[in-house]
């Protein structure tokens, strides 16, 4: 049984990528950089978001806060994800498959096109179960490859709360399996490569992780991964958060022919209610930073005070200046959501 914390998160399903959960348990991110994982993530976004399967570097770039992403950065990232293999191995049952993710990937002025192996679209398209979902504005925070690749590997584990793990098949998660220096010192493995990851799935992330360490004798050979699961709270989608900017720039668009009312208390009626609207701009920035249900109600209550205020205004025996009252229909963000 899964594990719970007092964390909220605020995931956004429209800037997610959705992985088969056997693409996130195939340790398809082992030996990447954290640029090269951003460069996969943002194919599988692309493709997911309007079945395109090229990208300019320029929304890559915005996407993930790079800067001074250069061609040369561009053609080390695609060297190695071109090679990128996807495995499926039960060897207790003598079976293993193997398949490679990408046929080919081609960049030019700044455009990247890529096709995948057929056999790989199956798990990035058309999921209807066991799938693993990852806001890519969440995971942009990251600073390291290992936390990607850690949160990536605990999401996978769909309803454990902790996975025992030696210290050898950590280091092979991580690509790290070949520095001697980590081999020969667990404390500077700890140190370098698990307390970076966890640190930052921590300070990022709805998850809250630990570990408890398994010796033989002196010897770390293991560590037990422990985690939590916090809340998670569906962000408001772009077209709540336009839908209240709209809202705001009609009523704004007309506050003097609001304000200008002959009764008193209408005309302070009418200020308050466009203050009230005034103050919802705050929530229309392009970082969204409230829920989906929250966007809702800001919505039907910009609604509310719009009529409102066409009310007071027929009431006076007033119409706008441009002879006419203006109309706004209530958006329902049920119905549709990219």
């Amino acid at each position: 049984m899964a594990r719970v914390n007092s964390k909220k998160a605020l995931i956004s399903y429209e800037n997610s990528i959705e992985k088969s959960r056997e693409i996130s348990m195939s340790k398809l991110s082992q030996g990447l950089t954290l640029n090269q994982m951003q460069l996969l993530a943002y194919a599988i976004f692309s493709t997911q978001r309007n079945g395109k399967t090229e990208f300019h570097k320029a929304d890559f770039e915005k996407k993930f806060g790079i800067e001074k992403y250069q061609t040369i950065h561009a053609k080390q990232d695609v060297q190695k994800i071109s090679v990128l293999q996807f495995s499926i191995e039960d060897l207790d049952n003598d079976y293993f498959e193997y398949w490679n993710v990408f046929s080919s990937i081609k960049y030019k002025t700044g455009l990247f096109t890529f096709r995948w192996n057929e056999e790989f679209v199956p798990h990035i398209l058309e999921l209807k179960d066991k799938f693993v979902t990852t806001d890519l504005t969440i995971t942009s925070q990251f600073k390291s490859g290992f936390s990607w690749t850690l949160y990536d590997f605990i999401k996978a584990h769909h309803g454990y709360w902790h996975k025992p793990i030696s210290k050898d098949a950590l280091m092979r998660l991580f690509g790290v399996a070949d520095k001697k220096t980590y081999q020969k010192n667990t404390g500077d493995f700890k140190k370098m490569v698990l307390d970076v990851a966890i640190r930052e799935i921590n300070k990022y992330t709805e998850l809250e992780v630990r570990y408890n360490v398994e010796k033989e004798g002196r010897a770390i050979v293991g560590f037990d991964l422990i985690w939590s699961n916090g809340q998670k709270l569906t962000s408001a989608t772009k077209k709540q958060i336009k839908e209240i900017k709209n809202i705001v720039d009609i009523v704004f668009e007309d506050m003097f022919d609001y304000m200008n009312l002959d009764n008193e208390t209408d005309r302070m009626r009418a200020r308050d209610l466009i203050l009230e609207i005034e103050n919802m701009r705050e929530f229309t920035s392009e970082t969204i930073s409230i829920t989906s249900e929250k966007a809702n109600n800001l919505i039907q209550k910009a609604v509310w005070n719009f009529r409102e205020l066409n009310g007071l205004l027929k009431k006076n025996h007033r119409v706008l200046s441009n002879g006419s009252l203006k109309k706004v229909e209530f958006y329902n963000w049920l119905e549709e959501r990219d």
